[in-house]
């Protein structure tokens, strides 16, 4: 199997979670919507690009470990709707206003938690099931040279470095993540032995994981699971 070694080296980094009223936590590793969307991003698509994030959700296969154990944050945000230039009209990213209908949610001060990982370094494995566009080359001309800059799950995220870091053959996503060396930087838990997580069907781990990480691209929301392997990976680099 031909993957691609990505490498994330950042300040902060947030690899999204399912949201509950103003909490907005983060996995402990990458997600499929989230790695589907960062390379979106590096094509150059856009949410519009439906049926495309769609293709490369269904194919795409991916293991991900820590190098570099980081610290969890929660940035307390808040955001008081009764100042003037707040009252009845929003703004969004699409450069037009954005009206308020009233409501509960249309005045007040609003909180939201957002949990961040911080200082950490973890290394991704990533390849593609079947045929179809894009191809794996595509990807890796992609990360070379992103269409648009590139953030680690929020738009604050910025990456310390570039993502790509290599190319692998390997049997499996989880075998091309092993063999690739670890960052030299910050604490491990052991010399040769990191968390990871890896599909299922490459090999059991010590536990599994279910995790709904899986975007309906075409309705804009969250829907669906799959289950992966978590426990120690062996690093035979």
């Amino acid at each position: 199997m031909d993957c691609l070694i990505l490498r994330f080296d950042a300040p902060l980094m947030s690899f999204g979670a399912v949201v509950v009223d103003q909490n907005n936590p983060t996995w402990r590793f990458p997600g499929a919507a989230m790695l589907t969307g960062l390379l979106g991003n590096a094509l150059g698509w856009d949410h519009r690009d439906t049926d495309k994030l769609q293709a490369l959700q269904d194919r795409l296969r991916f293991a991900a470990r820590w190098d570099a154990e980081p610290q969890p944050v929660t940035d307390y945000q808040t955001v008081d709707l009764r100042q003037d230039f707040l009252v009845d009209t929003g703004w969004t990213t699409r450069g037009r206003r954005e009206d308020r209908k009233g409501g509960p949610a249309a005045t007040g001060t609003h909180i939201r938690l957002r949990d961040y990982w911080a200082n950490g370094v973890a290394t991704v494995a990533i390849a593609l099931d079947g045929e179809g566009a894009p191809a794996l080359d595509e990807l890796e001309a992609a990360l070379r040279a992103p269409a648009r800059p590139l953030f680690i799950g929020r738009k604050p995220c910025l990456p310390a470095g570039p993502l790509l870091i290599g190319r692998r053959e390997a049997p499996g996503v989880k075998a091309a993540l092993a063999a690739e060396p670890p960052a030299n930087i910050g604490p491990r838990r052991h010399p040769r032995m990191i968390e990871a997580l890896w599909p299922l069907d490459e090999e059991a781990g010590q536990g599994t994981e279910e995790r709904y990480d899986l975007r309906d691209w075409r309705n804009n929301i969250h829907r669906g699971s799959r289950r992966y392997a978590v426990g120690l990976m062996e690093i035979t680099a």
